[in-house]
């Protein structure tokens, strides 16, 4: 540990070096020290954490949250001019208007400071807190409270702000490590209001929850998605990555991928495996040819795959995947591989099974989407809606205009905005340098505070500064991309968001004007007066579609984009069109906009009208080089008449009670095709449960493996039994039902995986898996369970996973990419302690759980064992990761308490271990006697 006196943070040391020392400084330095008023705080001294406190001060319009920003500096006070800046999804409230803001205001200026909006444009999550003319400088090894107001609710440590530095005087802002706290014991802190009556996770809740018992699997149970048919016919056959393959010219791509996958798991000869076409196969045997249908059959003499098309034929290689022994996976090498002699059938429910990845948000290489192509052609998914545009981020390059990847994809502190957009969601350049923030972390485990991040929950880098915010697709990677998801028979459907929602391409193309003073491209009508405001706070995200620019626009970026796809010989049959959360009533949009007066198309025409307009022209535009278009489902409303030609809507606000819940319904009754896109079910962004370690949001509900297994396609008000608040929902009479007809207008579903807390590829994977899994089930398996029948298929559904999908993914290695295995969400395990004897269980039979008494020994879990008043429980899976650690009867520390070495407490909703006796210091303070655990 660094003594107090020798306590100064450099760029190559670690933050538990920084955290250790600070809090040293606290425990030498409890009476703050008077200091020197000529000199600052090195910004990597202070620490501000951040803890909503009390959410009863009002019923869901603001809390009470409390920062405290402490001064670990030995030699300077914190005085005044200085800026903090920061990022925050929850407004705080004193940048609201009436009284809200001004109790807010007031509450600020008591403790002589004010917050506003950092940059010149005032749109958008950033902020700045300063200090006034009344602040009292916080002295050396001072921990300072700050109380501070924020709207509505914060339940999640997701919720909390990020991305904090400072800068003093007119110099550079500089990293300020932060961290976020939320005890899960405290009700003021995670219920939201007084309707939130959802119970916070705990081992208890998941004990009563984990009802799967360890049950033997058929081999058609053993497969995901689950086939029509697959009957093990005895023994086994040996194949390997020099086995012969027999296959056609035209199945020359999938012979190369088998070969790949093969030589991943054993490099020696086989049993000779055939590929072939059979164009009138019949799976179901309705008298009509199954697309994407396939049969396999291994017997000694060797495997035999044959598809209704090149697709289902990959799917039957797939399969063949799936019947690999996962310690295959694992070991790899030389040799054969056994895998079972079978007879297999199959033929997917839907032709649309798709994945949205939101890569505007936060960035992904063209690597972690390989990974996901990769991943969803071995589920059987085979639509990528790829998000490459939002108010955030433009990612994707498109010759002639450079602005957009130059300026659009790139975020800084650069509060004029004017080489890169402003920071967002607590990012800039990631870790990298070049965004304007000075002194970050060196890398993720420093970001971290010293704990290398394992990603399987909330992590405090996700505060400091981790995430993508900077980065774009040459038009060379988005080829490479179009490339390999064909290969896979993966149609990828690029997704332009107009007119909302486009703040990247319009800020882009406003610095391009001024640049070249040329108006070709320009978006916006600049004597527009329109006021309105985006739920993510942006008034300056419109396109203007009273001007002939915004369609040479869109003309030029579909010109591009088509010749990209030409160029990697990929279809473009769909191009999504976006069109979701125009900013403020209708009443506004371009209400201001001279140019919309002037023009005799538009003159005279409401809001709605001339969103109307602009959707018409912008689908014929997209319609030039894609066949068809979708979008979401604010482009229209089923009570109002347009309907663009040769288009899908995505419903997908259908919150129980928001009144949206049958639109998906009511668009495929009259014979509008739909893809269904339920935020309630298909969310995979949206937090597991309410834990507040979980990331993710929870704005519609909460969404995991349960959701969207048991989705009912054909009958989504099934699941209709309780609000995301954790209260009944009273089903409405006058929901529309699916007719059979409408049935036959459902093209497929598809899961959506946003990028606000994505800020890392371990996230991303974390949010899709297992989630992803129920997804490929609903949307490929024809037999979807009924309400009756949905609880026994969850069961045989949980030991699939825990007993072979697990495995597998453990292992995985992605043809034709480095790396292997997959950060899926490992369940943590359910437990309670009766008389002193822990009882534990899991949800996915075959995961293993460890228990320990003092946070250092584990043993393994095998039955009810003596254990104690208090235990730590966690779930280890096949490659020997771990969930997050579970506490049961584990006591909250008690200021004046004696603990001995051992003793374990939780305080502030983290979890320590005594390493000797204590002093009595709170355990975030004393790092000599305390181990921080989780």
């Amino acid at each position: 540990m660094t003594p107090p006196t020798a306590f100064k943070i450099t760029r190559r040391s670690t933050a538990v070096v920084a955290a250790a020392a600070l809090a040293a400084t606290f425990a030498v330095a409890s009476t703050p020290r008077a200091a020197s008023a000529a000199c600052t705080p090195d910004a990597r001294d202070l620490l501000m954490t951040y803890q909503p406190a009390d959410h009863t001060v009002t019923d869901a319009s603001y809390f009470l949250a409390r920062l405290t920003l402490a001064n670990g500096d030995r030699r300077c006070s914190l005085a005044g001019g200085w800026t903090m800046y920061f990022s925050s999804v929850r407004q705080p409230a004193a940048v609201l208007t009436g009284a809200a803001g001004d109790i807010a205001r007031k509450q600020l200026a008591d403790q002589g400071l004010s917050v506003a909006r950092a940059d010149r444009a005032q749109s958008g999550d950033f902020y700045a807190l300063k200090p006034t003319g009344t602040f009292t400088p916080v002295a050396t090894g001072e921990r300072r409270k700050i109380d501070m107001n924020i709207e509505l609710w914060a339940t999640h440590k997701s919720d909390g702000p990020g991305g904090w530095s400072i800068a003093y005087g007119d110099g550079k802002p500089r990293w300020v490590p932060s961290k976020t706290l939320l005890d899960p014991a405290d009700p003021k802190q995670t219920k939201a209001f007084s309707g939130d009556v959802r119970p916070v996770q705990s081992a208890a809740t998941r004990f009563a929850e984990n009802t799967s018992g360890r049950r033997q699997l058929t081999l058609q149970q053993r497969i995901l998605p689950q086939p029509l048919s697959a009957t093990a016919t005895g023994g086994t056959v040996r194949i390997g990555g020099s086995s012969p393959i027999s296959a056609a010219a035209a199945l020359r791509g999938e012979a190369g991928y088998l070969k790949s996958a093969l030589r991943d798991v054993a490099t020696g000869g086989g049993a000779p495996i055939s590929l072939r076409l059979d164009p009138k196969l019949d799976v179901d045997r309705d008298g009509k040819a199954d697309p994407e249908g396939y049969t396999l059959t291994s017997s000694g003499k060797g495997v035999d795959i044959a598809g209704t098309d090149r697709a289902g034929v990959l799917y039957g290689i797939q399969t063949l995947r799936q019947l690999i022994p996962a310690a295959a996976y694992k070991t790899g090498g030389a040799g054969t591989v056994a895998v079972p002699r079978a007879s297999v059938a199959d033929a997917p429910l839907f032709g649309y099974r798709g994945l949205h990845i939101d890569v505007a948000r936060h960035f992904e290489t063209k690597e972690t989407i390989k990974k996901f192509l990769d991943l969803m052609a071995f589920t059987k998914m085979n639509r990528l809606h790829f998000g490459v545009t939002n108010d955030e981020g433009w990612r994707v390059e498109i010759p002639g205009l450079p602005e957009l990847t130059g300026f659009g994809s790139k975020r800084a502190l650069d509060l004029p905005e004017k080489n890169a957009l402003h920071q967002g969601f607590g990012s800039v350049n990631d870790l990298g340098g070049g965004d304007g923030v000075g002194g970050k972390p060196g890398g993720e485990t420093e970001a971290n505070l010293g704990r290398t991040p394992a990603y399987q929950s909330f992590e405090q880098s996700m505060s400091n500064f981790v995430g993508k915010g900077t980065g774009h697709y040459s038009a060379r990677d988005f080829k490479e991309i179009l490339a390999y998801a064909t290969e896979r028979h993966i149609e990828v459907v690029p997704e332009f968001n107009f007119p909302a929602h486009a703040r990247a391409a319009v800020q882009s193309m406003e610095r391009r004007y001024q640049r070249t003073k040329d108006d070709t491209y320009r978006l916006l009508d600049p004597a527009d007066t329109s006021q309105h405001v985006s739920v993510q706070y942006y008034n300056d995200n419109l396109a203007n579609p009273c001007i002939p620019n915004t369609y040479a626009f869109l003309t030029k970026v579909m010109t591009e984009v088509g010749k990209m796809y030409a160029d990697a010989k990929a279809p473009l049959n769909r191009i999504h069109l976006g069109g979701d959360e125009p900013p403020g009533p209708p009443t506004g949009w371009w209400s201001g906009s001279p140019a919309c007066q002037k023009n005799p198309e538009t003159a005279g025409k409401s809001g709605e009208q001339l969103a109307d307009l602009f959707f018409t022209k912008w689908n014929g535009i997209a319609q030039k080089v894609a066949k068809t278009t979708a979008g979401w489902e604010d482009v229209t409303d089923p009570a109002r008449d347009l309907r663009l030609k040769n288009f899908a809507p995505l419903p997908w606000q259908n919150v129980w009670g928001w009144g949206r819940e049958d639109w998906a319904y009511r668009f495929a009754n009259e014979g509008t095709p739909v893809i269904l896109a339920h935020a309630t079910n298909l969310y995979m962004d949206l937090a597991y449960n309410k834990d507040p370690d979980e990331p993710g949001y929870y704005w519609a509900a909460y969404v995991d493996e349960k959701s969207t297994f048991t989705y009912q396609p054909f009958n989504v008000y099934a699941n209709a039994t309780e609000t995301r608040w954790g209260g009944p929902v009273t089903p409405d009479p006058n929901w529309v039902k699916l007719t059979e007809t409408g049935k036959k207008n459902i093209l497929g579903l598809e899961a959506q995986l946003w990028a606000e807390n994505g800020k890392t590829p371990e996230l991303r994977e974390y949010q899709a898996f297992p989630k992803l899994l129920g997804v490929a089930e609903r949307a490929w398996n024809r037999r979807t369970p009924g309400t009756a029948e949905m609880p026994a298929a969850w069961d045989v559904f949980n030991n699939t996973l825990g007993q072979s999908t697990f495995p597998l993914l453990s292992s995985y290695k992605p043809v034709g990419l480095r790396g292997e295995g997959v950060n899926y969400r490992v369940p943590l395990p359910g437990a309670k302690i009766s008389g002193g004897t822990l009882t534990a269980n899991v949800r996915n039979p075959g995961l293993a759980i460890e228990y320990s008494t003092d946070g250092v020994r584990w043993r393994p879990y095998n039955g009810p064992v003596s254990a104690g008043s208090a235990v730590l429980t966690r779930t280890r899976t096949a490659d020997g990761r771990t969930s997050r650690i579970s506490p049961v009867g584990v006591p909250v520390w008690q200021g004046g308490t004696a603990y001995q070495a051992g003793s374990l407490v939780t305080h502030q909703g983290e979890i320590f271990t005594a390493k000797a006796r204590t002093t009595g210091q709170a355990p975030d303070l004393s790092p000599r006697s305390w181990r921080l655990l989780q």
